[in-house]
């Protein structure tokens, strides 16, 4: 293996997928997109919107982050909330 294929902590991401509430158009999927983009180490935000209903967020990071990191995310961006599927 070349020192070049090593696995590192540093080019391991992880991708996470949370239920989120209150997401009604394309307007607030660029909200929620937009706050969570500028936490450190977020790579890539997905959003699945299901208007109206549970929408699936899907977060790729350099770590894993914590419901609280997103929940304050999701406040910030306008009245959206994590729920359970």
């Amino acid at each position: 293996m070349k020192p070049s294929d090593a696995i590192t902590r540093e080019n391991i991401m992880t991708t996470q997928t949370f239920a989120i509430t209150g997401l009604t158009c394309e307007h607030c999927v660029g909200a929620v997109t937009s706050e969570l983009s500028v936490l450190a180490g977020v790579r890539d935000v997905q959003i699945d919107l299901v208007a109206g209903g549970i929408s699936t967020l899907r977060v790729t990071a350099d770590q894993e982050l914590n419901d609280d990191e997103v929940a304050v995310a999701l406040d910030e961006a306008g009245d959206y909330k994590l729920t359970a599927l």
